[in-house]
């Protein structure tokens, strides 16, 4: 009988901090942790000391490149703070860590206002439902207004956003903050009283009637409303100085929710990160939502229908772990033992309607061929891979026996140059990329059927008949049977549906086939000669029959960008932006910048920042984010060298299929 732990009767808070790159997320994180009493030396990003980019590429390049998991103790309250990534680039290690959240800080710099990665983040919050601070960090900075921060942040995120504080000064003479509670400004207590008064029908009452509620009411009013995310308080301050760090932190006890689930419920966790220990193996980062787990407790992988064995169970504190032997509802915390765990793994109980679903904030849009620097390395450069696929499953990493080749995934040139050095840190492996190719889609271009008989050469017996037809774009792929069992047995149709993803990663044009129905409308078996290995062979031979007789349309990336330049380059820009097939809205002159906002195809604007920077002399911004696929132009044709044998050379591909083919 395992003997039960005493829960410690603690408050927790658990948030993440997420920004743009270079608002200062990675400083505030710092001096929180320093202010805390967590830290006894305050570390610097630009020095490579700081306490959450512990990572030796993290404190080179003074930018994070992990999501750095780490706690501190604050009124009375468990802070576990999610320190994110602020470069598109690693976008991927910010939506693994909002699934765990209970809140947010959003880091807003005053000198750069709300910039493109900040809407893509806010958006995130907002459809995942995490309660949410806005800090305007860089008061400090010469020539920064924070009306005009206001005003963007009103306009382009909520109008439901509302200032809590009050700064004594914009720029070099700013030194601190006050609460509008503590001062009872009149201007920004009615401001909060008319936000507020939008979601609450006596705060609204006494508006119309003229009534101003006394402070308690509306502290009382905005603290309910935060965590119903209806409004968003922002707080201002200048991290690197530390003001307004400790109010911050005030905040976020005083207005972000604790977690909601019980000890005493059934156990549900998350795994939202996993790390290799150089000597302990595989780490398995966990939010334990309701529930507990001790030490050689046995747990229940849903998503993986395993059960495995916790050895141990740790605190997490960035790169240093301390035993705690024990996790209760609503902690996170580092389990050893588990060899099957990965990302986005659901354990014990997948019922509580509190744990979020995943949330892509972007998708991987280049493909690259990783080289090392000799050939004998590249079984080593494959491991390598492997285990930094497990840490960041956007990479798809790709093992081309075949033809000897290894292919990932990027975001970006940023995300490339960062892996380089983190396989020749950790791996001592030397390693080169191709240039960054475009990953394309295929849809079918209209419906057809695809046929296929697979009875020779014996013994092997597997008849089928699909249906393919194309669906809109972002439906991804359906599928669905409609056969007897008494014609095809059901262990059969299964085996079908198993192997119908795998047959839609390359179509006629070698990318991913999607936005499709798939129906199975016939299926035969023999009684004698079938086995279920025969549909392995069959169900992509058939597919892509369908896929040949319905042709195939191209798919391409299309991006949402922002541009602006000085107003003397809007012609020459204006041009540019139609060469790459740029679709734009009515441009607009203000303060002597040229501003302009439309959709653009990845393929043909890869290049232009590099171009557009050396064009303005570094005053131009383009920035960009993916909006989804379309239909390209007939004139536009992308084939991806096909892996494997081509399933419409049915004799070639059955010989390959059943290993029969040599090696010739």
């Amino acid at each position: 009988m395992t003997e039960s732990l005493p829960r410690l009767e603690t408050e927790f808070r658990n948030i993440g901090i997420v920004a743009h790159v270079d608002a200062g997320k990675t400083t505030t994180t710092e001096q929180m942790l320093f202010r805390s009493g967590r830290l006894k030396i305050l570390g610097r990003v630009d020095e490579g000391t700081s306490h959450t980019d512990w990572l030796e590429v993290e404190r080179q390049r003074g930018i994070s490149v992990r999501a750095a998991v780490t706690r501190y103790e604050w009124n009375g309250c468990t802070v576990n703070l999610i320190d994110t990534p602020g470069h598109i680039d690693f976008s991927a290690e910010v939506e693994r860590s909002l699934r765990v959240l209970d809140g947010a800080i959003l880091v807003v710099s005053a000198a750069e206002g709300v910039q493109g990665y900040t809407e893509t983040l806010w958006h995130a919050l907002s459809e995942l439902n995490i309660p949410t601070l806005i800090y305007v960090n860089k008061v400090d900075r010469v020539g920064t207004e924070l009306q005009d921060v206001i005003h963007q942040l009103k306009s382009i995120l909520s109008p439901s956003i509302v200032p809590i504080q009050q700064v004594d000064a914009d720029g070099p003479p700013f030194s601190a903050v006050a609460s509008v509670f503590a001062t009872s400004h009149p201007e920004l207590l009615e401001e909060l009283h008319t936000v507020l008064a939008e979601n609450d029908e006596a705060l609204f009452e006494a508006y119309v009637e003229g009534q101003r509620p006394d402070v308690q009411t509306l502290m009382s009013a905005l603290k309910k409303q935060v965590r119903l995310r209806l409004a968003f308080p922002v707080l201002f301050g200048a991290s690197l100085k530390g003001i307004g760090v400790a109010e911050l932190m005030d905040a976020v006890v005083d207005y972000l929710p604790r977690p909601r689930g019980e000890i005493n419920d059934p156990m549900s966790g998350v795994v939202f990160k996993v790390e290799r220990h150089p000597s302990q193996g595989r780490v398995t980062y966990v939010r334990l939502f309701s529930g507990q787990m001790k030490n050689r407790d046995s747990v229940v992988n849903q998503t993986r229908s395993v059960v495995e064995k916790v050895n141990q169970i740790r605190q997490i504190d960035v790169s240093t772990y301390h035993d705690v032997g024990w996790l209760g509802a609503g902690d996170v915390g580092a389990l050893y033992g588990l060899s099957q765990a990965q990302i986005g793994d659901v354990f014990g109980d997948p019922g509580p309607e509190f744990i979020r679903n995943a949330k892509s904030l972007s998708v991987p849009l280049l493909t690259v061929q990783v080289l090392p620097e000799r050939d004998d390395d590249y079984m080593q450069l494959v491991e390598a891979l492997m285990e930094l696929n497990l840490e960041d499953p956007s990479l798809s990493a790709e093992w081309m026996q075949e033809e000897r080749e290894v292919h990932i995934k990027a975001m970006g040139t940023i995300q490339l140059e960062v892996l380089q050095e983190m396989i020749l840190d950790r791996f001592g492996l030397r390693v080169s990329f191709t240039e960054p190719s475009v990953i394309y889609k295929e849809t079918p271009k209209q419906s057809a059927e695809g046929f296929v008989a697979y009875t020779m050469p014996k013994p092997c017996w597997a008849v089928l008949r699909f249906m393919i037809e194309p669906l809109p774009r972002g439906s991804g792929v359906l599928y669905q049977a409609h056969v007897r069992t008494d014609d095809l047995l059901q262990r059969y149709q299964n085996e079908v549906e198993r192997r119908v993803p795998e047959a839609l990663e390359q179509g006629l044009f070698g990318w991913e086939v999607t936005d499709l129905r798939i129906t199975l409308v016939e299926g035969q078996h023999h009684v004698w000669h079938t086995h279920p290995l025969d549909f392995v062979v069959a169900t992509p031979m058939g597919i892509m029959d369908g896929l040949q007789n319905a042709g195939s349309q191209l798919l391409e990336p299309i991006l949402e960008f922002k541009l602006s330049v000085p107003e003397g380059f809007s012609g020459r820009v204006l041009n540019d932006l139609s060469v790459m097939r740029g679709d734009f809205q009515n441009p607009f002159t203000s303060r002597g910048r040229f501003s302009v906002e439309g959709t653009i195809p990845l393929a043909t604007s890869l290049e232009y920042p590099v171009k557009l920077a050396m064009l303005t002399g570094g005053r131009g911004v383009f920035t960009t984010r993916f909006l989804e696929y379309r239909e390209a132009p007939p004139d536009v044709y992308a084939e991806r060298k096909r892996r494997g044998v081509n399933p419409l050379d049915t004799a070639k591909y059955i010989l390959w299929a059943r290993n029969a083919l040599g090696n010739s």
